[in-house]
């Protein structure tokens, strides 16, 4: 019998193989049949044509099945890509019980999300994983400690100084009983508040506890700009001395000063992995950022205390000057000219001022927009409660030059959305639909099958996810279906409230979650504990 296939003398493809042969050998019956499609395994290899079938959550064959095997639920695939469903290593949903279908993420492809980046995450993730289940989410979802969580726990809101023993070893304490309620490692958010006071004995610390699970180090670094490679040696540091595999998180360059760098980056990393290092990056594929305001504009030093503190600097004139200057300085520094590239995204003081930059904001509260009233704006916001902002910032050449590295993964650094709520950043809609159209179909920097790797192999393998990223017999049956001719990602900035188009039928854990492009009301995620 001949076989429509491009099979490889690896060990997988025998096993592929011997999955096809067994099937063929009599007629089975399985839950779902997927049919005719163009199968891309996750791995890296050519699509193949072929058939999958799933008996509960597990992908039990692959190839051509037998026309008289049956299944309670069959998909005609004809003219579409066959994947692993997206793992998504960088998201902040800490919230996902709120909004338990996640639907932002199903409608890109998305089946698994790990939370808790950039040192924020939930304390108790034994509480959160049993809410993740009470709730019956449609995700999968794995979780990170969060440096800062842990650091705001132990230190009582003094964090302008390094931990003394005691609170260190508290420290270190809850990240141990945090991988072993199943936490996949430890993160850091060295921008924010309080963990940009830690210095980096103090994160080496954390590191080794959750390096002693075999946990990963995953980093916002304190620096993505032109002193990214200060920032970057800090993270080999740690990286090194803790014996972690460690993730650079949303890997870019912010900032004109510092683009043009790619490819001296990338170098730098490719020799760390020589001398044995485990480094991988993750990025999303769009030049803007999203942060808060306040933590994108004004020194962590004067905004340490909270909402508060920070009104009582404003109200001494010696202390405001102090903050007015170095906002200034920066500005100068990066050679922005003004606040241009800066956003207001959502202010929940006053909504009015969602989807305007700060010059027009500015005009809009103070009827001027120079720079001091732009200054006067963001400090105003900041004392209001603070605002998410988007930032415009980075070179698109630079973006591509990362994206096509074989280690960076994809990843959009987004929340569950609220559909219709703010002006949010697209790529909490369109991150995974944006690399298979703009940089697959249409221009080409990477392969499909390479791109489906990026979104499921590679991030599986990284966060040791097991069992999942992958299409073959055995593997947990996370798949989507895509037509890759139409695959789009209509949210933009100004616009960003649409859900990415072409992902047809989307199954988590073997149940369709999105069935003939028709979200469902099945909810079959888990939680993934670190194995």
């Amino acid at each position: 019998m001949r076989f429509a296939l491009r099979l490889s003398c690896s060990a997988s493809s025998l096993l592929l193989l011997l999955s096809v042969s067994v099937a063929t050998a009599r007629a089975e019956l399985f839950d779902l049949i997927i049919r005719r499609a163009s199968l891309l395994d996750g791995t890296g290899a050519p699509a193949y044509a072929g058939d999958l079938a799933i008996r509960g959550d597990r992908i039990i064959a692959l190839g051509q099945l037998p026309a008289n095997s049956t299944a309670a639920t069959e998909i005609d695939a004809a003219g579409r890509v066959v994947a692993p469903g997206f793992i998504d290593v960088h998201t902040h949903s800490e919230d996902i019980t709120e909004l338990p279908a996640g639907e932002n993420f199903l409608r890109m492809g998305v089946t698994t999300i790990v939370t808790g980046n950039c040192g924020g995450s939930k304390l108790n993730v034994a509480k959160f994983f049993a809410d993740l289940v009470k709730t019956k989410v449609a995700l999968n979802v794995a979780t990170l400690i969060g440096h800062n969580t842990v650091r705001g726990q132990v230190m009582g809101g003094s964090f302008a100084r390094p931990p003394t023993a005691e609170e260190l070893a508290k420290m270190c304490a809850l990240v141990d009983q945090a991988m072993r309620d199943g936490a996949v490692g430890l993160s850091t958010g060295l921008l924010y508040l309080p963990g940009t006071f830690a210095k980096t004995d103090e994160i080496v610390a954390l590191a080794k506890a959750a390096a002693a699970h075999d946990g990963i180090y995953a980093s916002h670094m304190r620096q993505e700009n032109a002193q990214i490679r200060d920032a970057l040696d800090e993270v080999v540091t740690i990286a090194r001395e803790a014996k972690i595999r460690t993730e650079v998180s949303h890997i870019k360059l912010s900032g004109p000063t510092a683009w043009g760098r790619a490819q001296e980056i990338l170098t730098y990393l490719d020799g760390l992995r020589a001398q044995g290092i485990a480094l991988t990056h993750d990025q999303y594929v769009y030049t803007a950022a999203s942060t808060g305001i306040g933590a994108n504009t004004i020194e962590s030093e004067f905004r340490e205390g909270g909402a508060q503190r920070f009104r009582e600097r404003l109200a001494d004139p010696a202390i405001k000057a102090r903050i007015v200057a170095a906002m200034t300085h920066s500005i100068e520094q990066g050679k922005r000219g003004d606040y241009t590239y800066a956003v207001v995204a959502d202010f929940p003081a006053d909504q009015r001022l969602n989807g305007k930059t700060i010059p027009q904001a500015a005009k809009f509260l103070r009827g001027a927009d120079t720079l001091d009233d732009q200054i006067e704006t963001i400090l105003d916001l900041e004392a209001r409660g603070g605002a998410q902002g988007v930032f415009h910032g980075m070179s698109e050449a630079d973006l591509k030059t990362f994206l096509a590295h074989p280690l960076t993964m994809i990843a959009s650094d987004s929340g569950v959305r609220k559909f219709g709520d703010a002006v949010p950043h697209p790529r909490g809609y369109g991150n995974n639909a944006r690399v298979l159209a703009r940089y697959v179909r249409e221009q080409k920097i990477i392969t499909l099958a390479d791109a489906v790797r990026k979104m499921t192999s590679l991030p599986a393998k990284t966060f040791h996810l097991a069992d999942r990223g992958e299409l073959r017999p055995g593997a947990i049956a996370d798949v989507v279906i895509f037509d890759p001719a139409t695959v789009n990602d209509p949210s933009t900035y100004d616009d960003p409230h649409h859900y990415a188009v072409g992902f047809t039928d989307v199954l988590v854990n073997g149940v369709p979650v999105i069935r003939d492009s028709q979200l469902t009301v099945a909810r079959p995620g888990t939680p993934v504990r670190l194995k």
